[in-house]
């Protein structure tokens, strides 16, 4: 008894039925063409951040040299020489204001961003547009800015003065407080933009049920809200804290050389003392704390994803 399978259409050849499925054709070009696409990308991370790497990795375990450079010679002598107090309380120190920035940004930025994301769309656009615009500008031109904004005869100690509130004018540059504030003007947006970018992306229907459930503004805030949006906090808290940690021009200029921080020591090291074994050891710990950074924020996004998954 034959059956439909077993039947050809008319002028059609007969098909081999060995089981297997019809082979693709390859790609086109194959292992050449990704090559020539991921080559650009892997050689610029190859000779601008491995070889780097490596070479800050490498002069750890060597000592300098009594006129400078690296004498090539086992020692263990840098990483000791990280615990030492004058070094240590720098870092510590360096730790302490890069928090604090990040701590007074947090609170700065969630109720900008959170204000930005329910503008209307035109409003939205002009908004994002102030928050970035600073960054069109030199960095430099705005740290010297404020040097003149704060400077015995600058505009604050005039008005002040004019406005019959202070008698001699204050002493506002050259302190903890103004680099604080310095790092604070220039990664605020690195704050903004990306817990406005986590805001925009929560769904208002969870905001409406926990309201029609009785649940008050604040209540919703902190119950909905801000856990749904905590990648995004971790992520410009990141976002500030390194750069923060590693800056060496706003203390320079705004601290006057009397703050020292980790990124001011690790640019005398190997500018000034030509001590680079050691300053590629202080490099390598901001690199440390970075990662472990990257690891935590991670950590946190997949558990939160995960809770969101268990809530779906």
């Amino acid at each position: 008894m034959t059956t439909e399978h077993d039947i050809a259409p008319p002028g059609a050849a007969a098909r081999p039925t060995t089981g297997r499925a019809p082979r693709r054709p390859r790609a086109l070009g194959g292992a050449a063409a990704r090559l020539a696409f991921l080559g650009p990308g892997i050689g610029y991370l190859i000779v601008l951040l491995i070889v780097p790497l490596a070479l800050i990795v490498g002069y750890t375990v060597f000592r300098r040299g009594r006129f400078g450079g690296v004498v090539y010679e086992a020692t263990t002598e840098n990483f000791t020489r990280l615990f030492d107090p004058l070094y240590f309380d720098i870092v510590v120190s360096s730790v302490r204001t890069a928090t604090l920035t990040t701590l007074i940004a947090l609170l700065i930025g969630y109720p900008t961003a959170y204000v930005i994301a329910g503008l209307p769309r035109k409003w939205k656009t002009i908004a994002l547009v102030a928050i970035v615009l600073p960054f069109w500008t030199n960095f430099l031109i705005r740290v010297y800015a404020w040097v003149i904004l704060l400077s015995g005869p600058g505009l604050v100690n005039e008005t002040l003065t004019g406005a019959g509130l202070i008698d001699e004018p204050l002493q506002l540059l050259y302190n903890q407080g103004t680099i604080v504030t310095g790092l604070l003007y220039s990664y605020l947006p690195l704050m903004v933009l990306p817990l406005y970018a986590a805001i925009e992306r929560l769904d208002p229907q969870l905001r409406e049920a926990s309201a029609n459930l009785g649940a008050r503004p604040v209540r919703t805030f902190w119950s909905v809200t801000l856990p749904l949006t905590l990648p995004g906090v971790l992520t410009g808290c990141v976002f500030v804290f390194v750069p923060c940690l590693g800056n060496f021009v706003i203390p320079e200029i705004l601290g006057g050389g009397r703050s020292i921080m980790v990124g001011n020591l690790i640019r005398d090291q190997f500018l000034k003392a030509r001590d680079w074994p050691f300053g590629s050891t202080l490099a390598l710990a901001v690199i440390a704390v970075l990662v472990l950074l990257l690891f935590v924020q991670a950590w946190a996004a997949r558990i939160n994803g995960g809770a969101e998954d268990r809530r779906a």
